[in-house]
């Protein structure tokens, strides 16, 4: 339960975290945010991760400490760092799913080890592969689960990567200089935990949507 209120503390206070990690490592900051993007877009077990807002929560931060001087050009140094751990991280989140897909699989028969079910994958993403795979990156819990079942059916790599590079890099750069024009804006700096929540909620709310009809059409 103490572990569950820190992660909670964590997301709600993302600035505060970011100053003060940035005053204990300095540059290597930096790397642990390109660690934190590759793991919450590559690994299907760190789905709870920060994604939008972390992004959003960096943008703000390097207002701070970044001087007028070098302004734009280190905030997109670092867009193009996390959109590198975004699009790598989604790459190998596809490899994962493409070599173990198969065996999973074929392992049994039953309702959710069907075979029918990679079949009916690799027609879906055939059909509507790479709008998924650029909408994903904006839905947390389906932005890690996305690429995986990519790999699971078969997707074409070469049609899968045009799009996670296309939705990884909008998906960064959008979020980090919307913090970066506005995280410091004194109605948003000064209700920034409220922020922080309202991206969360919006980024959920598509799952929710689809809860709700997926509900609406099983009665």
């Amino acid at each position: 339960m103490e572990a569950l209120y820190s992660l909670i503390d964590f997301f709600l206070h993302l600035d505060l975290h970011l100053t003060s990690i940035f005053e204990t490592y300095g540059l290597a900051t930096y790397l642990i945010l390109f660690l934190v993007i590759f793991c919450e877009t590559g690994l299907i077990v760190t789905p709870f991760l920060p994604g939008d807002s972390l992004l959003f929560a960096v943008g703000a931060f390097l207002t701070r400490v970044v001087s007028p001087e070098q302004g734009v050009g280190t905030v997109l140094v670092v867009c193009v760092c996390a959109s590198v751990a975004a699009i790598l991280g989604d790459a190998v989140n596809y490899t994962i799913g493409y070599r173990t897909g198969p065996v999973i699989f074929s392992k049994k028969e039953g309702r959710f080890f069907n075979p029918e079910h990679l079949h009916r994958a690799h027609l879906f993403y055939q059909r509507h592969g790479g709008k998924t795979i650029v909408m994903a990156r904006f839905i947390p819990i389906i932005r890690t689960f996305a690429p995986f079942v990519a790999g699971i059916g078969k997707m074409a790599y070469t049609r899968f990567a045009l799009y996670n590079v296309t939705g990884g890099m909008i998906w960064v750069f959008l979020f980090i200089f919307a913090g970066y024009f506005f995280g410091n804006v004194p109605a948003v700096k000064n209700n920034f935990t409220l922020v922080i929540l309202a991206i969360i909620v919006l980024s959920i709310l598509p799952i929710i949507i689809e809860f709700i009809r997926s509900k609406k059409t099983a009665h």
